[in-house]
């Protein structure tokens, strides 16, 4: 789903050259539910913004779906990133006088789905992360975890191939936190790619791999214990 070879990154800011990728490599394989981890200034965001079509890389190839992304230019990333990518962000950016049923519609709107068919699939999404009651709800009129939810059924109301959620659980508490990773979870288990970027450990391991960034190279690639994946199945049923 996801192959970065050698990927680098280099910013220029006056005098001085930022390295903040050093020849990545990283491979994710569809249906995978991976964890990107790292202190600030580490990488992490910078990848998941190569990731997202966001950035473009100095060096190295990058391909999503087999399509190569780093070739991709101007408004050909930009359908990229709507047919293809789903965004979650810890503000969830959302039209405040707009309702949740018209929030999510939004990116079908960009790609040129009629009406109808607008409203039927924001529906469906809404519906799948449990607010098939709150369609006509304005942003303040729900709480932080209904916002998250309305944000996730945005992200993958055009069925992307793959889920990026950048800190998604930043704002929340942890009951909420554990709701929405659950919902990740069941995301994964239907069989969606999901990649997260997240300073905490326990969200983490929620994931299926751990990757680790440190002065943007990749420290460390692991498998997240079963013990501890039967232990987080067991908060959320609790």
């Amino acid at each position: 789903m996801v192959r970065i070879e050698n990927m680098r990154k280099t910013y220029q800011i006056g005098d001085q050259e930022i390295h903040a990728l050093r020849g990545v490599n990283l491979n994710i394989e569809e249906g995978d539910f991976v964890a990107i981890m790292g202190s600030s200034g580490s990488g992490k965001s910078t990848m998941m913004n190569m990731i997202g079509g966001l950035d473009k890389p100095s060096s190295g190839e990058f391909y999503l779906d087999g399509y190569p992304i780093s070739m991709a230019h101007g408004d050909e990333r930009a359908i990229i990133r709507n047919r293809k990518i789903g965004f979650v962000f810890q503000n969830v950016n959302l039209l405040p006088r707009t309702s949740a049923v018209e929030n999510v519609e939004l990116p079908l709107l960009y790609a040129g789905i009629s009406a109808k068919e607008r409203r039927k699939k924001a529906v469906r999404a809404l519906e799948g992360v449990g607010l098939g009651e709150h369609l006509n709800n304005k942003p303040n009129e729900l709480s932080g975890g209904q916002q998250q939810r309305v944000s996730i059924a945005r992200a993958l109301v055009n069925n992307p191939v793959i889920l990026l959620a950048d800190e998604p659980t930043g704002a929340l508490d942890t009951k909420t936190s554990i709701e929405i990773m659950s919902i990740f979870q069941q995301l994964n288990d239907a069989g969606k790619t999901v990649i997260l970027v997240t300073h905490e450990p326990d969200i983490a391991e929620y994931a299926k791999r751990i990757v680790r960034f440190r002065d943007g190279e990749v420290i460390s690639n692991e498998v997240v214990s079963q013990r501890r994946m039967a232990k987080l199945e067991e908060e959320v049923i609790s």
